[in-house]
Order: C-alpha cells, then structure tokens, then sequence
C-alpha cells in the first residue's frame, strides 16, 4: 500500500478484544460501538488537569481484531515534544480512557465511552501497539519507524495481558495495512462521519452472526440494541451473564468467546445478574406476607443470586465504636496537672495571715514580744488504681475482622486515664465503704479539698433554683468576685456543666439581646482562660453542715496541683494466660497520689438546694 501523503503522525492498536488482563477483565466485541469514527483528544498520561497535557487528536476505529486509532499531534511545544518522543522510540505505549464502563459478572467490559487517548510512559496490555510512526519529509513522502508496543488502561479498570498473542498480531496488523489502502485513504478525512458509518458496516459483517441476523448489515451491535427497551435490555444482559458463567471453565486465558453485549448507563458498577420484571416484582412483594418476609417470598418464585438483591450488611468500621462521654475534659486535666517522678506528697506552710504574725512597732522600755504563726503541714500518701479484663482465647482466634487485643487495651487505657482525671477533679462517686472506691485521702479531689486549698462559694440563698437566668447571673457574679481570695497560680480555668454553660450563654438583656454572643466573650468576664464543660459534673451534689449543696463549677490552675508516681508505680500492662480456663487476662493499673500542693488555689462554686 502506499505510504504517501498521510495526514497523521501515527497508528496502532488502542485495545484488542478478547485479551484477558491482569485484573481479570476482558474488552468484548462491540463494547465501544458507538465510538466508532469518533475524534478524541490525544492526552499525555490521562492527565485532565491542565489544557497544556493535550498533544493533539485521534480517530477510534472498529476493526474485527479490536480499536485501531489514528492519531496526530498538534503544533504546540508539548505536542511537538510527544512526536518527537514517540519518533525516537522513548515513549512506547498508548492508553485508552473511557466512563460508563459496565462489566459482566466475569468482569468482560461489554460497554462504555471513550472520551480521550493517551501518551503513557509504561502500558499494561502488550497487544495494543502502535504499529507506525510517521515522519513527514521535506520531499512530500512519509518515512515509517519499526512497530512500537504500547498498552492499554482505563481510568478506573488497569488492564495487562499475556505475551503469546503479540507476534501473531503484528503479522495481522501488517496484512490489514496491505489490503486496507481504501481504509487509509478514509482516514484522511477525520470528520467524515459517511466514511466512518460506512467502514463500521463493513467491519461489523465479520462479526460471529447468526446466518438469519445477516438483515443487520448497516446496524452497528449499539445501533440494534438501542431499539430495546429498559426490560428488553435487562433481560438480554442477565442472559449473557448466565452464558458467561457457564462457559467460564472452558474459556482460555485469552476470553475466546466474542459476543455482543448491552448495559444499563452508569459509571463504575457491575453488571447484576438478576433482572425481574415488574410483574415478577409485583407477586413477590405481593406473597410476603404469606411467606413471612420478602426474602423468603423471592426464594419461593425461584429467584437465585439472593446475594445480590439482599446482600450481607457491611460494617462501617473495621472496630466496634465505643458509646462512652464526652472524653475532652480528661486530656485536659491529665495534661494539665503537674506530674513528679515520687508518689509521697508532703505539703508544708506557714500561716502569716493571722494578726499575730504581723510585724509590730516598738516603744521605748516596752517588752518585745515574739512572732508567733501556725505551721501547717500534710502528707498524701499514694493508692492503686487498675482495671482488670479477660478474654477467652477461642474467642481471640475466632475473631478475625479485627486486633481485639489492641481494641481491648486501647479500651483499658482510655478507662484509666477517665477514672484518674474524675478522681483529680470531681472524687470516683463511690462510697467509702466500697472495695472499688478510690482513697480520698491518696488522691484529694479538688472539689473536696480542705478549705485551706479551696475557696468554697455557694450562690446567695434568695436566687431561686428554679429561676435559670438568676442562678446563671449569680454564678457569673460569684464567680468574678471570688477572684480576690484567689491566690493560684497565673490564669486558672473553669470546669463546669453544659447546663450550666448554656444558661449562661443565653442570658439577654432587656431588649432580647445576647449578652454573651460567643464562649470567648463569657471566658473573658469570668477571667478564665478555657471554659471546659465536663459530663461527670452533672448533678454533684454533696451534704456539708446538714444542707445539700451543688456543684456548678471549678475554677482552678491544674498546675496547682501534683500527681506523682514512683518509678514502678507509672502505668503499667500486664497479661496472663489461665491455662485452666483457657483465658488470657490483662491487667493496667498505676501507683500514684494527687493532691493541690498551694494554698486558695481552687475556687469551687455550689448552689444550696432543698433536701429530699
């Protein structure tokens, strides 16, 4: 055939039917119908990013063997550098990028859209090939470089295949070309859409039809196949997907069988293998409640691949969600208390507050008479806390959908570190006499710490606990004024209760406005530097000379107060193995004490309420 006067840079194969890929899926005949004749960009590397990554264009042709493309690069900077790369033999491969691609349950592409070619540096599938460079001469003649291999990919599907087919596709690539001269001389004219029908006819005549379907030579496979309707189509596709099963076994690596496919519209989902008419669908539902569920009534029409319309629930995690708190507070107050490397805490002061202790003026003759003040000190001594679990080995290797080891002492940690900041801030709640009760006396809640550390407020006994607004302007007044006793260090923070916030969130003024219309402008009148609600707060209460008090708020530097474990008292997992109950039981626990180390260094706000 002659080679003159080309008005492309290149052709070769964009795709091959019946080549199975290394994902497993196959390009069938017709698949791409409709795209043939179709003019596509050409793209370097299926980048859609910028306009500077389209080279040029190419034409799609149908041919027996597959999608033969012809494709020329335009004059910008980047197209003329593409030429030169595919010229000098640097860049091999091409690529096809296509949407709507549907797939059978045996993962054969059986429709879908091209919407550009690709430039690409490594393909995947060798039988696409470019099969000849063109250099257009300065004499008028078209010089051809040696076969390229290329390969093939989608977008969303990565397509390779075997290596057996490709000399003998070369060898009928070159045959084509000999007796194609009528079709390259076609190809000149990119946009001439009669051409293009009219090559698409011929080549559809080579296709496996039965000898009656020869009434459809000047249909293309799309063309027929669009005449059906929404039940029609369904129908057809459920059928070649049964075929497909069924010849599974006896279909070589290469997807030997060529047949024509349809599908629904829609981008990246599988083809489904069970279609049911309206009818069908109508006795179904109709017979549930015979059967009992609509499952069980599906199942009694004969329905199979129950998976599909009622398939197993899917986790949204691969881990259990934990229903817990509001946790926030306790990296707050883990954070913030100031930690020592010893778990005895011993607290020594003097009290020069007293009248005693003042400095005094002497008079001629007079006796002087010594200071005198209280010396004042305590010692908190440390106490264990742990938490125990235990889980049965059975259950640990029958459980595979997650590390329920590390699920469980993720869970521990997260338990210990709620007990310790509740105990640091607020006491565990539990009686005394309780063996889980965490001591008091080793680990000395701010709440009810001694008055010489913790300055007690109680809202005046006229606000009404009833009168929301009243109680919330109480406590912002308290709150401020009781600032003058603070001697804590630097700007302290205020723990509270999201009732108690919000209250004081949405206190107006006369006219309806919000006298605090963000949480930064409420922190800055109470003088605090954070405003944390915590959830363990909610409903405290505590007797104290016979009355019933609540707690509204803790305002408090936690840097004020020590937490301090010995070397071997730090935290600490341990695990076991009972070999005769077949368990393994771990343990986390830690040996420490906490107590405020600073005098009038806590404010804690409470509300009297009624008893009973």
């Amino acid at each position: 055939m002659s080679k003159m006067g080309k008005s492309y840079d290149f052709e070769g194969w964009a795709s091959k039917f019946g080549v199975r890929c290394s994902d497993g899926t196959t390009v069938r005949h017709g698949a791409f119908s409709h795209n043939n004749g179709k003019v596509v960009p050409l793209v370097w590397m299926h980048q859609h990013n910028s306009v500077g990554n389209v080279l040029g264009k190419a034409r799609i042709e149908e041919r027996p063997e597959g999608y033969y493309a012809y494709g020329s690069f335009n004059d910008t900077e980047q197209g003329q550098t593409a030429k030169m790369l595919l010229e000098h033999g640097d860049v091999d491969s091409l690529s096809i990028w296509a949407n709507h691609v549907r797939l059978t349950p045996m993962k054969d592409i059986i429709h879908g859209d091209i919407k550009e070619l690709s430039l690409v540096l490594a393909g995947a599938d060798p039988t696409a090939l470019v099969q000849d460079v063109i250099q257009h001469s300065d004499e008028g003649y078209d010089e051809y470089d040696g076969t390229i291999q290329s390969g093939f990919e989608f977008e969303f599907i990565a397509h390779s295949g075997d290596e057996d087919d490709e000399d003998e596709d070369e060898e009928s690539n070159e045959d084509e070309e000999l007796d194609g001269e009528e079709s390259d001389d076609d190809v000149q004219d990119e946009d001439d859409s009669e051409d293009n029908e009219d090559e698409s006819d011929e080549e559809i005549e080579h296709a496996d039809l039965p000898k009656e379907g020869k009434k459809m030579a000047g249909k293309t496979v799309g063309d027929v196949l669009n005449t059906m309707n929404e039940e029609q189509r369904g129908v057809t596709d459920y059928l070649v997907g049964l075929a497909l099963q069924e010849g599974a076994k006896d279909s070589d690596d290469e997807g030997g069988e060529e047949m024509k496919h349809s599908a629904f519209e829609n981008d990246e989902v599988m083809e489904q293998d069970v279609v049911l008419s309206h009818d069908d669908m109508n006795l179904i539902l109709s017979d549930a409640k015979k059967f009992g569920s609509i499952k069980e009534a599906a199942i009694a029409h004969g329905v199979e691949n129950l998976e599909v319309l009622f398939p197993d629930a899917k986790a949204i995690s691969n881990t259990p969600e934990f229903i817990k708190r509001d946790t926030t507070w306790v990296d707050v107050v883990m954070n913030g208390v100031h930690k020592v490397p010893f778990s005895r805490i011993k607290s020594l002061f003097a009290d020069l507050t007293e009248d005693e202790a003042r400095a005094k003026g002497y008079i001629k003759g007079k006796y002087k008479k010594e200071e005198v003040f209280s010396l004042l000190k305590r010692t908190t001594q440390p106490t264990t806390i742990y938490k125990k679990q235990k889980l049965d080995r059975d259950d640990i290797i029958d459980i595979t959908d997650l590390d329920v080891v590390a699920w469980i002492k993720q869970e521990m940690r997260m338990m210990l570190n709620e007990e310790i900041a509740r105990a640091i801030l607020v006491g565990d709640g539990r009686l005394a006499s309780d063996d889980d009760h965490i001591d008091t006396n080793c680990i000395r809640p701010i709440w009810t710490e001694e008055e010489l550390f913790t300055i007690n407020v109680t809202l005046d006994a006229t606000v009404d606990a009833a009168d929301e607004d009243a109680v919330a302007k109480n406590f912002i007044r308290k709150a401020i004024k009781s600032r003058k006793d603070y001697k804590g260090s630097g700007s302290p923070l205020l723990f509270t209760t999201e009732d108690m916030l919000t209250d004081m969130l949405l206190l107006t003024d006369e006219t309806g406005r919000d006298l605090y219309d963000s949480e930064d402008k409420l922190r800055t009148k109470l003088r605090v530097n954070k405003i944390q609600t915590v959830p363990v707060m909610e409903g405290l209460t505590r007797t104290v000379n016979g009355k019933t008090r609540k707690l509204l708020g803790i305002i408090v530097n936690l840097s004020d107060y020590n937490y301090g474990a010995d070397k071997g008292g730090s935290v600490a997992l341990f695990d076991d193995f009972d070999i005769d109950f077949n368990a393994y039981k771990y343990l986390i626990e830690t040996r420490g004490s906490g107590a405020l180390v600073k005098p009038f260094s806590a404010i804690v706000i409470e509300q009297e309420v009624a008893n009973g």
